[in-house]
């Protein structure tokens, strides 16, 4: 009597983490593209296509392997003054990859997720920031802006002046 298995190929599946990381080197992918980031000296940045909704680029560190950047509209919250939406980013050279660390738009992270969430929660949240900063990148690229349309800050103001 012979035996005979059957074979079961199970696809690989992919888990919340790796799925943040896909968002995360899909991100570097996007944001490169656009504004060239990476290469961006510390200092600030415009983008402007005419239509109102200038987009702010703060470059706020410049590493060896990494850069800290601001992303905003510009557009200032009026209860607590804050820009709105505006979304805080970590560039990461080496391993091609962009992570959003905080977003805000309304809410602060805190009144999100609580001062003390369980790791699923903070897992999921950053999937969420992520998927935002992902969608945020390619609106952009849609409307128009990119390394084009990208100015200094000192330069953006001597040309509407």
């Amino acid at each position: 009597m012979s035996l005979a298995f059957a074979r079961h190929n199970t696809l690989p599946t992919l888990s919340r983490f790796g799925w943040l990381m896909g968002l995360y080197s899909e991100n570097h992918t996007r944001l490169q593209r656009l504004f060239e980031a990476g290469e961006l000296a510390c200092g600030s940045y415009v983008s402007s296509i005419g239509d109102g909704l200038d987009v702010h680029i703060d470059v706020i560190e410049q590493h060896a392997y990494t850069t800290e950047l601001r992303m905003s509209y510009g557009l200032v919250d009026p209860h607590t003054g804050m820009v709105d939406p505006s979304a805080n980013l970590r560039l990461y050279h080496d391993a091609k990859q962009v992570e959003a660390t905080h977003c805000y738009a309304g809410r602060r992270w805190q009144d999100v997720i609580g001062m003390y969430p369980p790791p699923q929660r903070i897992l999921n949240h950053r999937l969420r920031m992520n998927t935002f900063l992902g969608k945020w990148l390619q609106y952009l690229a849609e409307q128009g802006h990119g390394v084009t349309t990208l100015r200094g800050l000192d330069d953006a103001l001597q040309k509407k002046y």
